[in-house]
């Protein structure tokens, strides 16, 4: 049982809270620390397309507004990860790994809101 409410559980962080994670790392980059679109996307191992529609939210952010009970603790990971990346403490194939900490970091309440807040 505990195996199959872990998957469930990644399966609805990877789906709602993931790609807005990635779209906050992202705009951080960019804004706070002066990346162009090209250097974000080498840091965080994806394309500039894919860059450029985080920054004009035509992916991801579309579903923030159902994450309204996480969102500040995501944009504070998201600062988090960005500051990293831009240390050099966090490489490409080590963000995985902060992306896994968002599985763990909410709680089963928060978890399952998401989940219902996206339910058709």
């Amino acid at each position: 049982m505990w195996l199959i409410c872990m998957a469930l559980r990644c399966e609805t962080v990877g789906k709602y809270v993931l790609p807005v994670f990635r779209s906050l790392v992202a705009k951080e980059l960019i804004a706070t620390h002066k990346l162009t679109q090209v250097e974000a996307a080498q840091k965080l191992g994806t394309t500039q397309a894919a860059i450029s529609q985080y920054i004009n939210s035509k992916r991801a952010l579309k579903g923030a507004a159902q994450l309204s009970n996480v969102l500040p603790k995501l944009q504070e990971m998201a600062r988090e990860t960005a500051r990293r990346v831009v240390e050099g403490k966090l490489g490409a194939s080590e963000i995985s790994v902060d992306f896994c900490k968002l599985c763990v970091c909410f709680s089963e309440e928060e978890v399952s809101k998401i989940s219902q807040d996206f339910s058709i």
